[in-house]
């Protein structure tokens, strides 16, 4: 049975089951799926005269109607998809469309490469006219199944109105039709993954996002029990319980995507989302280097992929958490002078959130008012509202806490104007990130000013608009938290108890974060509560560990706990 398998697979995929046949449980799981499916990576030697080496993506089988010559290609490309490596997925599905003129899925899945419903990039009029016409091409060819059929129009139904729908709209659209595709079909794998992508897509800040959520892990859970390999499950399963309440599900899949796809950036970096929600810095530390690594063998065209930025941003976050404040240096200085960078609003958004991460994170105030506007000026700036903003941020900030109150009030005008932009082009998720930092920055302005009062309820106000929204994937988390400034700002009104209370808060939403254990035991200290003091300390330390730090607080810790 084992060669008649064999016999069928491409040469690079009887290569690895080469490899493989020696263990037994392997075999019969490549007997059972019929094959691997191989990823071209690098010029890594990876089985015999193979020069471009081969690594497993993931089980998929979708069961296209397309010639039979380009079905596993197929699978390639749907399993791409599902691991968010859009613009190599794209590129399959061109070639398939190319091989096999008649193969109306091929243009169904240029469509779906083309909006990407949980990156925070939208589609510009290009895009949004191709993917039309890709639709369009594949209703002209005629679906041959009421299941293809149905995932079509789902697609149309984003593309549809090409010249005037908003994001939104659009994406509530395809959530709709995918769910009028999946209900006849909860036994399809591939339309169940899709609908739970769908109904992803439809946050942050929908009323009924928490029961879309829970829904959609539900599906995928199910997913995962009847083919464990599959990209989507894994890959959706995470973002899935990548909020508030939710983080400790199903933590034995979410550490399971490497084995899954151990060569793809996304896959690698993708578990981490959850490590960021639990405060295991060093798991982040791992899986973002590795992912970095890996999205450099990925460039987008001519330019360094997205994944590169946004699992470095994870990284040097990590390492900032645990106090190692010279390996977060060196991940800046990795990354921010490299270019060109992907001319997406990912890309923007961590070439602007790291240079303010990094000062604001080492409370070096006058560092984080020098941040500088608009690097890497080839990116369409003028498109990425909240990037820009953080910059802004960073600098009204550094600004307050310094005394120059004239650049403090310049920036929160500028980000209250980049907060009306988000919100003409009804990006409220945009809006709410955006007013939270002007909040904070506010708190500091009226604290410089000499408003206590005002102060306060700035920060509280922030806190509430933070409680809003779920954290976008896009960030590790906020530059400053609201809770967490409200505590520093407690501190400095002399007032423990209050901010003790808010960076009890503040950790409950962001696990240990270096700044809120080390405010809550300073504050825990100063009204005489040396058991919660020493709990703080000491899990300070524990999260330090043997980082190499030298920063103040952490002397201060183990002379605490010490003494």
């Amino acid at each position: 049975p084992y060669g008649r398998v064999a016999a069928s697979l491409s040469s690079r995929t009887q290569c690895l089951a080469g490899m493989m046949h020696a263990n037994h449980e392997l075999t019969r799981q490549i007997m059972r799926r019929f094959f691997l499916l191989p990823l071209l990576l690098s010029p890594v030697v990876a089985c015999g005269n193979d020069a471009e080496g081969d690594h497993e993506i993931g089980a998929v089988d979708f069961d296209v109607s397309c010639d039979a010559e380009v079905r596993d290609d197929f699978d390639r490309a749907v399993a791409l998809l599902h691991h968010m490596m859009y613009v190599e997925s794209q590129a399959a599905f061109e070639e398939i469309a190319e091989r096999a003129p008649g193969c109306a899925m091929a243009h169904w899945g240029v469509a779906m490469t083309l909006f990407q419903p949980l990156w925070p990039s939208r589609p510009g009029a290009d895009d949004l006219r191709r993917g039309e016409a890709s639709v369009r091409r594949a209703m002209e060819l005629e679906p041959a199944t009421d299941r293809e059929l149905a995932l079509v129009t789902a697609a149309e139904a984003f593309y549809r109105e090409p010249e005037s729908a908003d994001w939104w709209t659009r994406i509530r659209r395809f959530s709709d039709a995918m769910d009028e595709a999946f209900t006849p079909r909860q036994d399809d794998i591939e339309t169940g993954a899709l609908y739970a992508l769908s109904q992803l897509a439809v946050g942050p800040v929908s009323d009924d996002q928490m029961l879309r959520q829970a829904r959609a892990a539900e599906v995928l859970l199910g997913i995962h029990d009847r083919e464990p390999l599959h990209p989507g499950a894994t890959h959706y399963m995470i973002h899935a319980n990548d909020v508030r309440g939710r983080a400790n599900e199903s933590l034995d899949i979410v550490r399971g995507y490497d084995d899954i796809a151990p060569s793809v950036p996304h896959a690698l970096h993708m578990p981490t989302h959850i490590f960021v929600r639990l405060g295991e810095w060093p798991s982040v530390i791992e899986w973002n280097r590795k992912s970095a690594d890996a999205a450099l063998q990925f460039p987008a065209g001519d330019a360094i992929s997205h994944h590169f930025a946004h699992a470095m941003d994870y990284l040097m976050y990590a390492y900032l958490q645990r106090g190692d404040d010279a390996a977060a240096s060196v991940v800046r200085e990795e990354t921010l002078p490299q270019s060109p960078h992907q001319g997406t609003f990912t890309a923007a958004f961590h070439l602007a959130a790291m240079p303010a991460r990094y000062a604001i994170e080492r409370r070096e105030w006058s560092e984080a008012a020098a941040v500088e506007l608009r690097t890497h000026q080839y990116l369409p700036w003028d498109q990425f509202w909240w990037p820009e903003a953080m910059s802004w941020f960073s600098k009204g900030l550094g600004a307050a806490r310094t005394g120059d109150l004239s650049t403090a009030r310049e920036a929160e005008a500028n980000i209250r104007t980049l907060r009306d932009r988000a919100d003409a082009a009804g990006e409220e998720g945009f809006r709410s990130y955006i007013e939270t930092d002007r909040l904070v920055l506010a708190g500091w302005i009226a604290y410089a000013q000499g408003d206590a009062e005002s102060a306060v309820a700035a920060m509280r106000e922030a806190g509430d608009v933070e409680a809003s929204v779920q954290k976008h994937p896009v960030t590790p988390g906020a530059l400053y938290p609201p809770y967490e400034a409200l505590g520093d700002l407690l501190l400095a009104l002399d007032r423990p108890a209050d901010a003790l209370d808010a960076f009890t808060v503040s950790l409950e939403i962001w696990p240990k974060r270096y700044h809120s254990l080390l405010g809550a035991a300073r504050a825990a200290r100063q009204i005489g509560d040396a058991e919660q003091a020493r709990a703080h300390y000491e899990q300070l330390l524990e999260v330090v560990g043997d980082a190499d730090t030298t920063r103040d607080g952490v002397g201060e810790a183990r002379g605490f706990v010490a003494g």
